[in-house]
């Protein structure tokens, strides 16, 4: 499957063109950027073509990976969708509900895949954590903490406006959500203050009844920086595992995971649907690595 990059920043260079140009089945076929110096540069580095053009570049591929701002990301990603483009998207999709509706709306409508990308999510080692300890049932909440310290001098996303702006929620949030959810499903009420540094304390009441925590910031002392979730109930804490692999690991599961889906949709919609599709290719997507590791249970 050929992909288009869309974006130039640290992350879209050493986690998104770093996964797509070392896959065995992905092609990394072009990059655009909002800086034509950089698209060239990062074009450069990975072998391929910077292009002046994201539609021209929509236009040559059969799906594209977005590493753009959320606002940037959701209008892409839309006329992406509408050309028939699969979608391997960043967290927050969008800044509003209405710009993510429309992006699962043309998604839907034409049969494509897409994948949003959350580090953990794609780690072996927590996947099968989850699975397990949403099968095990019986918790009563959970809780995350995510204090990320980004602003200090030498950091790659100190220069984020967007970050700087909507903090460490819309950051980090998704991430510690990514987790929550699948086990203590979904949210029916939310609270929240606001601490110290930027952060955001949030309270949720999930419709299983089970109650969630999030305590989040971007801009924690450097010293008190720290990453953790866990689950408590009837059988006492579990607590995630550490993901165990790299981000550019994490993010190869994550294109096997949307040539998967786009195969399977390839068998579900003819290929003369006129969706304006392409027709997907004959391949078998890679294994995903076997788990590791199990949920690591406290008594309390």
């Amino acid at each position: 499957m050929r992909f288009g990059l869309l974006g130039t920043g640290h992350w879209a260079a050493e986690t998104h063109a770093a996964a797509l140009a070392a896959h065995p089945v992905a092609e990394l076929a072009g990059i655009w950027g909002r800086d034509p110096a950089k698209a060239q540069a990062l074009a450069d580095r990975w072998g391929t073509r910077a292009h002046a053009d994201a539609d021209a570049l929509i236009a040559d591929v059969d799906a594209v990976a977005i590493a753009l701002p959320p606002d940037i990301q959701s209008g892409l990603a839309e006329r992406a969708a509408l050309a028939g483009r699969h979608l391997l998207l960043d967290k927050p999709l969008a800044f509003g509900t209405e710009e993510a509706d429309r992006i699962v709306r043309a998604v839907d409508e034409r049969a494509l895949a897409s994948v949003v990308f959350f580090t953990n999510r794609f780690a072996a080692p927590v996947e099968t954590f989850l699975q397990e300890t949403a099968a095990a049932g019986g918790w009563d909440g959970g809780r995350a903490t995510a204090f990320a310290s980004i602003f200090q001098p030498g950091g790659h996303y100190g220069g984020s406006h967007w970050r700087r702006e909507r903090g460490g929620l819309w950051d980090v949030g998704p991430h510690s959500l990514s987790v929550l959810l699948p086990v203590l499903g979904p949210v029916a009420e939310v609270t929240a203050l606001e601490g110290p540094r930027g952060a955001a304390h949030v309270l949720l009441r999930h419709h299983s009844g089970a109650i969630g925590t999030l305590a989040l910031t971007l801009d924690a002392r450097p010293a008190a920086q720290g990453f953790s979730c866990d689950f408590y109930g009837e059988r006492g804490i579990a607590v995630v595992p550490d993901a165990g692999t790299t981000a550019v690991a994490a993010f190869a599961t994550a294109i096997d995971r949307l040539l998967s889906g786009a195969r399977e949709g390839a068998r579900r919609t003819p290929a003369t649907s006129g969706s304006g599709a392409r027709s997907s290719p004959s391949w078998r997507p890679p294994t995903a690595p076997a788990a590791r590791g199990a949920p690591s249970y406290r008594a309390e």
